[in-house]
Order: structure tokens, then sequence, then C-alpha cells
């Protein structure tokens, strides 16, 4: 072969990042062998795989054909290493979850996953669906694990687990004592949601359009923590998963709305590109989280040990 598996990372590494200088730090070689590994492929095919714009390299079109193969390549090169040295085939899986996911079920997956799997090396990063549809689609990630809905045309989502959003407000709210809600009583009030890009504000926002109404927004925040503390605070109704309610709901330090008339349900699901490789590690992850929601109806319903 013309080409070595080192100058193919090399070009992942280069097309995930976007500059050499990130690459030769993620693959830990220096950036003048980074830089000179990348143009001797080039060279030897006579072609180009990235456009020059300053110091940033944006992939084009024959690195975008190539990129997926040369993913998968390294992944069953990299399970072949793992066999060789008398490990299981698992080797490194890079999962992304939205926020929900991230902080109420994926850590605890992950946690059991490392156990059984001693030889696996798992990263886990947790951002909205926004980010993590752009990662999964530039290979920056294998699997994702999303709450809200994905319409890119190179990715391919598969259910997991229902959910559902829930609009909440402290325990000594007027509303809170209510059997029902209407739209119109809760668009009088203010809101502290989660910001644009996330799932969990992209099905609030398609609940309220059949209604042809605007909630009054106080407090846009990335993190469902930070929401439960406004709202606990008095500044103002929220609406997110149940899931990430269910102890505070628990302890009464907040208190649901009901609101028959807005349909918040969704599925939490899985992402991963249409041309991704499946690696053993990525098929024993899905494994595991199919198997923690095993015969739950609803993500809150999920049999989870104590979350504060």
């Amino acid at each position: 072969m013309k080409f070595s598996l080192r100058q193919l990372q090399v070009f992942v590494a280069v097309a995930r990042s976007g500059s050499v200088s990130q690459a030769a730090v993620d693959i830990a070689l220096s950036q003048s062998a980074t830089s000179t590994a990348l143009s001797e492929f080039e060279k030897q095919f006579d072609c180009q795989l990235f456009d020059r714009a300053g110091k940033r390299l944006r992939i084009n079109a024959l690195g975008g054909q190539l990129l997926p193969k040369a993913v998968e390549l390294l992944d069953r090169a990299g399970e072949i290493e793992e066999l060789l040295e008398g490990h299981a085939g698992l080797g490194s899986l890079r999962i992304g979850a939205t926020l929900t996911i991230g902080n109420y079920l994926a850590t605890l997956i992950v946690a059991d996953f490392l156990r059984r799997h001693v030889e696996a090396r798992v990263q886990l990063t947790v951002h909205n669906t926004a980010t993590i549809i752009e990662q999964v689609a530039g290979f920056e990630l294998d699997l994702g694990l999303i709450e809200g809905a994905c319409h890119h045309p190179d990715l391919e989502t598969q259910a997991w687990v229902s959910d559902e959003l829930m609009v909440f407000a402290p325990p000594d709210h007027p509303l809170a004592r209510r059997r029902k809600v209407g739209v119109a009583e809760l668009m009088r009030e203010t809101w502290i949601l989660r910001e644009k890009g996330s799932g969990t504000r992209e099905v609030f926002e398609q609940a309220l359009r059949h209604f042809h109404v605007e909630p009054t927004i106080r407090l846009e925040l990335e993190h469902t923590e930070a929401i439960k503390r406004a709202v606990e605070s008095g500044l103002g109704l929220g609406c997110i998963s149940r899931l990430a309610l269910k102890e505070a709901f628990r302890r009464g330090s907040l208190a649901p709305i009901h609101t028959p008339d807005l349909d918040l349900r969704r599925n939490f699901q899985f992402l991963w590109h249409r041309r991704k490789y499946r690696t053993s590690a990525l098929r024993e992850f899905l494994t595991a989280c199919l198997a923690m929601s095993a015969g739950a109806k609803r993500s809150d319903l999920i049999d989870l040990p104590y979350i504060p």
C-alpha cells in the first residue's frame, strides 16, 4: 500500500479539529511531524484533501468521501490491535450526550460499562442536541445520545426510551395547586428555559406553536440544575424533563403544574453516522443502554440510584 495507518490517523485528526496544531496535540505528535505526514499523504496521490484558509483547514469533497472510510479502517485496526494484545476486542469509544441524558443516565451507564469491560476506554462529553449532531456528523463522536429531533441527512437515529417534559414551579405557587392549567394562564407567567439548540427548548416551543403564543422568557440557562434553582427562587416557571425533576418532586422543593393541553412528549434517541462502522465497543454500549431502560415506559420510571 502507498499509505500508512499513521497517515490516515493524521488525516482524521486534522479533519476533526480543522487545525494541524490541534491534531498534533490530539494524536501526540509534533506539529512538524503532523504537517509533514499530511503533506506527504496528499503528494503521494497528487490530491488535495483540505481547502486552506489561513491556519484553518476545511475538508473538501474528496476528503469528505475519504473520512468515513478512514475512520472505519482505523476502528477496525484498533480492534485487531486489542485482539492481538489479548483483550476481548473492546477499544476506545467516544460518546456524546445531551444534558439530561448525560447528567442522569449516561454517567451511570458508562460507569457500569467500564466495570464490566476494564480494558475499554470511554470518553463522555455533554453538550446540547445541536452540538452533538454536529460532532457525530463530523465523526468527532462515535455515538450520540440525544433528546431532540435530528434532521441531518447523513445521520441515523434509533428510538431508545420515551421521555416527557413537565412544567414546574415552587411548591407555594398558585398554579401548582390547580388540577389543570390552560395555556393562556401559562403565558401570563415568566419563564426560565433552556437555551436555543437544546432538545428540551425545541419540544417546548413545538408544543406552544399550535396555540400561536410566545412565552415571556426571563432567563435562558444551559443547565437543568441552574433552571431548577432559579425556579425554586421564584424567578419564573420552568419546563424540563420529568427525569431531572424526579427527586425535587419527591422532596417537595418543586411542584408540577398540570398542563394537559400541551404535548410535551418526546423520545431519547441513539444517533450515529450512516457510514460509521459499529465497533464491538459501540455494540456493547448500545446493549448496556437498552438493558438499563428495559421495562421502563418512560425515562423517569427507570430504576435508578438516588439522584439529588
